[in-house]
This record gives C-alpha cells, sequence and structure tokens, in this order.
C-alpha cells in the first residue's frame, strides 16, 4: 500500500528571517556547542567556521525584514560573496555541517509544527550555495592564472615603492589615489578608526564633505566594521543604511580593514561611483595586502609628521582637538580642563578657522589627515 506523498508548507525569506531573529540565541548557542564538540578540527578551521557562523547569524539577524524582498537567491549570494576572504572547502562543508545540525537540535526541542518547512527552507538555499561556491553561474571559486599573480605582484611592488618615498599621514590623500589608479576603482575612501571612543570618521576621499559626513560608534551590530577581513559586496542592501547608498550612489563596494599587528587603524573602501561590478577571492586577497600594507605605513615608529608651518596650536588648542576626537561635548570638555562651555566654544571656533572646518566633525577630519591626530 502505497502513502500519499504529503507537500510540505512553502517558507519565504521574510518569514525564515523572522524565525532566525526570534530564535537566534539558542540557535547560536547550539552553534557553539557543536563547533567545539567537532572532531579533529584544527584551530584555523575552527576560527574560520566560527567566523562563517557569526557572519551569517548576524545577518540574518540585523536584517530589516520590511525591506527585504523575495529575491532570496540574491540575499544568500551576497552573504557567500561577502565571506570570499575567510571561506574555503572545508570551512564551508563545516558551516553547513553546524548549523544544520544546531537547527535540527533545536527544532526538536522546541516541537515546533513547521519543523519540515524551515528545514527543507534551508535545505533548498544550502543546496543553492554550494552550487555557487564549487562553480555554478556566477564563478565564485575563480581561480587565478600565473600570470594574474605576476601581475598583482608587480601591483603591490608599486604601491611598496610608493609607500617608502611617502613621509607620513600628510601623503595619505595622494596614496589613495595612487591605489585608485593602479587597482583599477574609480573611489577610494579613507574611515579612520579611534580606540578610545571606539568610532570612526571619515577623513579622506572624493566628495571630500559626504565623506566626512559620516561617523559613528563601532558596535557588534555592524557587521562590516567588525570583520578583521576584507568583505564584497555586489549588493550592499541589508549591510549598509540605504541613506548611505543614496548619498555615495553605491552598487557594488569593497570593504578592507587596515591593520598591524591586530592594531586597527581604520578601512578603506572601493567601489565603481554607482557601477555594479564582480571580485574573485584572489582580488579580494590583493586588497587585503595593500590594507596590510597601510597599515604598516602607518604604524611606522618614530615618524615624525611635519606639520604644516603655517599651523600653530596651542597646547590647550591641541588637548581640546584630542577630547574632540573622543566624541566628547563642550560641557563635558569644560569639565575635564576646568573651563566654561563658553570659553571651549570658542577654543572650538578657532580650531574650525585653523583648520578650514565647518564643523566639529570636519575638526577631527582634517585634524588625522594632517597628522594632528593619530
Amino acid at each position: 500500500m502505497t502513502h500519499p506523498f504529503q507537500s510540505v508548507e512553502e517558507v519565504t525569506l521574510q518569514e525564515f528571517v523572522l524565525f532566525i531573529k526570534i530564535h537566534h540565541k539558542q540557535i547560536e548557542e547550539n552553534t557553539n556547542i557543536y563547533l567545539n564538540l567537532e572532531p579533529s578540527i584544527a584551530e584555523s578551521d575552527q576560527k574560520r567556521v566560527a567566523m562563517l557562523l557569526d557572519s551569517f547569524l548576524r545577518l540574518t539577524t540585523h536584517t530589516n525584514i520590511d525591506e527585504l524582498n523575495e529575491d532570496d537567491k540574491s540575499f544568500f549570494t551576497t552573504w557567500l560573496q561577502s565571506q570570499l576572504s575567510i571561506i574555503d572547502k572545508k570551512s564551508f562543508n563545516l558551516f553547513q555541517l553546524i548549523f544544520e545540525k544546531a537547527l535540527i537540535t533545536f527544532m526538536i526541542q522546541q516541537k515546533s509544527s513547521r519543523t519540515n518547512a524551515i528545514l527543507m527552507y534551508v535545505l533548498s538555499k544550502f543546496t543553492f550555495l554550494v552550487q555557487l561556491y564549487y562553480g555554478g553561474d556566477h564563478n565564485v571559486n575563480y581561480r587565478s592564472t600565473d600570470n594574474q599573480e605576476l601581475k598583482y605582484l608587480q601591483l603591490l611592488d608599486k604601491l611598496d615603492t610608493l609607500l617608502i618615498s611617502s613621509t607620513g599621514y600628510q601623503d595619505l590623500a595622494y596614496i589613495l589615489k595612487k591605489c585608485e589608479e593602479y587597482f583599477s576603482y574609480k573611489r577610494c575612501v579613507f574611515y579612520a578608526y579611534v580606540p578610545w571612543s571606539n568610532q570612526f570618521y571619515g577623513v579622506i576621499g572624493a566628495e571630500l564633505s559626504k565623506v566626512q559626513s559620516m561617523k559613528g560608534q563601532l558596535t557588534g551590530d555592524n557587521t562590516i566594521l567588525s570583520s578583521k577581513k576584507p568583505i564584497y559586496l555586489k549588493n550592499p542592501k541589508n549591510y549598509v543604511k540605504e541613506e548611505h547608498i543614496q548619498l555615495f550612489n553605491l552598487s557594488s563596494i569593497i570593504f578592507i580593514p587596515i591593520m598591524r599587528r591586530d592594531q586597527l587603524f581604520g578601512w578603506l573602501t572601493f567601489d565603481q561611483l554607482g557601477e555594479e561590478f564582480d571580485c574573485t577571492k584572489e582580488e579580494l586577497l590583493l586588497l587585503e595586502e595593500v590594507g596590510n600594507r597601510l597599515g604598516l605605513f602607518l604604524s611606522r615608529k618614530g615618524e615624525k609628521v611635519e606639520k604644516n608651518t603655517e599651523l600653530h596650536l596651542t597646547e590647550r588648542e591641541s588637548m581640546i582637538l584630542g577630547l574632540l576626537a573622543e566624541g566628547y561635548d563642550n560641557k563635558k570638555i569644560g569639565g575635564f580642563l576646568f573651563l566654561s562651555e563658553h570659553t571651549v566654544r570658542d577654543y572650538v571656533s578657532s580650531l574650525m578657522t585653523k583648520l578650514k572646518a565647518k564643523n566639529r566633525t570636519q575638526v577631527v577630519a582634517s585634524a588625522f589627515r594632517l597628522g594632528l591626530l593619530s
């Protein structure tokens, strides 16, 4: 006697994301348990898998459901592409295995009526990701030729020569323009990181007023700036605020952290001024090397920055500049320095005049660019 086939309820992308949002803590706990229990997994592989799991859960947890459409393939493709600098065959397989185990365990514990529907959705999307990663029509797993590797080495040599001949922060704007030329991007922007206030500031790039309007607190919710690896986004939606996408006319974009021995100096972004573009893993690793070299350049010990001889800051102005960079308002600064708010305001106005800045944010950004802050 045959049994009729039972159709499985369909799940939409919005429903899946909502499910993860509601239950992400329990699912994350399960992934951590299974990751630590996985036998014979090397520490390096464990770190890669942990980063993939964290990235996937962050994306689904912090995505705005109201802004999602039904294009789930684009949603998952963008995530996979954003992990190109991290992912390899082993870590990808382990990521899939551990996430599925964690999800199945949770569903069994919850005795959910939608167990089959959710699991079938996940399996179908993971099947799509596997096909995408191992070749498919999107050519994600592209391999570079020997000629390309030689070209990349020559480009890095040109950058090395440029950095060796440069003297300090005041050359950074020129260096970024040359990076646009060397690596064939139409726009390169530098965002500085201020560790003592845990904030970022737009400092250097085309349309400087727009760049300098970019500032904020670095939080764990920011999946892009929290990453220590390069990230390529073919479509920045769900990762970058819509207002910023519109402000810079973004289509595709690459984020490169600038680091040296775990010290974060900031980030570079590369894009094509509104034009969508593809990026291979090899190209992303090339730009990661650019970030590493700039990190070394910015960390040069004993580097003496040549200040503008016409720009002289008093000791008090320098102190207030440092506190501005930390994000303090006039009242707080006055409390620290035993000054009235009115006096602090006068000092800030003086800094704005000397640095030719229109507001406090531009004061800090200009100070970074001139090497007055580091």
